[in-house]
């Protein structure tokens, strides 16, 4: 279960505000990737709250509610939508969101804890944990926030675009979306320099 240990240590190091940063996303054939930051207050516990695909959707959005309804929790996420995906591409979006989402954060932090690798060009100190979001619960608390908002939106994109799937799949690259996306196209959600969407067009033409 991940805990406070590594904030604990940054703080002892002359970080006393810091946050944790994820995202959920980056593998989906449609849809935006989605970031959060949060920051936690120094003496934060929580029995349940987890790296969110360790959890099912009830008990994401239960902890969702009470992460960003906590005054005592600073947080703020950013969607990246697919077009900036196809013009860039998904680790230079990614990347863009997290540092959106910290620089959206008041205070700003003095250090940001970072789920994964190394970000090039991030706009203030940090440190990347591989599996982050299972060993900081900052990063968790993020993942939960990210996870949650996005699925939401995929759920509203189900009924903008109707015979998708979006709210079964949210996008990810499944047989049911597959099917779906050879036998109606792509939508303007769909990430057209992913593999099978780009082969799709190019089998179009």
């Amino acid at each position: 279960m991940p805990d406070l240990s590594h904030e604990r240590h940054w703080r002892a190091a002359g970080f006393p505000c810091i946050a944790g940063i994820d995202e959920a996303g980056r593998g989906p054939l449609a849809g935006p990737v989605t970031v959060a930051a949060v920051v936690l207050p120094e003496d934060y516990e929580h029995p349940l709250l987890d790296d969110s695909k360790r959890l099912g959707e009830k008990r994401r959005e239960t902890l969702y509610a009470e992460i960003t309804s906590d005054p005592r929790i600073f947080w703020a996420s950013v969607q990246i939508e697919a077009a900036e995906i196809d013009r860039t591409n998904i680790l230079r979006a990614t990347h863009l969101g997290m540092a959106q989402a910290f620089e959206k954060l008041i205070p700003r932090p003095d250090l940001a804890l970072i789920d994964g690798r190394p970000v090039k060009a991030f706009p203030g100190e940090h440190r990347s944990l591989v599996k982050g979001d299972s060993l900081s619960l900052s990063i968790a608390a993020a993942s939960i926030i990210a996870k949650v908002e996005r699925d939401r939106l995929m759920f509203e994109c189900a009924a903008l675009y109707p015979g998708y799937g979006f709210e079964q799949h949210k996008g990810y690259g499944t047989v049911a979306h597959l099917e779906a996306l050879n036998r109606l196209g792509p939508c303007p959600i769909h990430r057209r320099s992913f593999v099978p969407v780009a082969q799709l067009e190019l089998d179009l033409r």
